[in-house]
């Protein structure tokens, strides 16, 4: 079974840095992408930055971009989100997200708890 765990919530000021990470434990076929996602109370889900799993392919929210990166951490074996000049609009429960295969042709995803941001103005 595999799980996602996710860990670097908090607490910061606007205009401050975070770091989530996200580590995979248990076995899969492959894996195709690593995402995170947000969800803010009383909206829906939403997708803030995703990579492919060769490090590559990386995409992010229009209301992100130049401010947070996506990218793998090899040493650690986690993939990781550095927010930076955070805004109380960041503000959300963030969730990590693995898309893959469990097997050929069976497609899988998995979702890790979520950690809450906050980012007080």
């Amino acid at each position: 079974q595999v799980q996602l765990v996710e860990s670097g919530g908090g607490l910061v000021q606007a205009g401050g840095s975070l770091r989530l990470d996200c580590g995979v434990s248990g076995s899969i076929f492959s894996i195709n992408t690593m995402s995170w996602y947000r969800q803010a109370p009383g909206k829906s889900r939403e997708l803030v930055a995703t990579i492919g799993i060769s490090g590559g392919n990386m995409d992010y929210a229009d209301s992100v971009k130049g401010r947070f990166t996506i990218a793998r951490d090899k040493d650690k074996g986690v993939v990781f989100l550095e927010m930076n000049n955070l805004k109380p609009e960041d503000t959300a429960v963030y969730y990590c997200n693995l898309k893959g295969f469990l097997g050929r042709y069976q497609p899988t995803e998995y979702w890790g708890p979520g950690t809450q941001v906050t980012v007080s103005s």
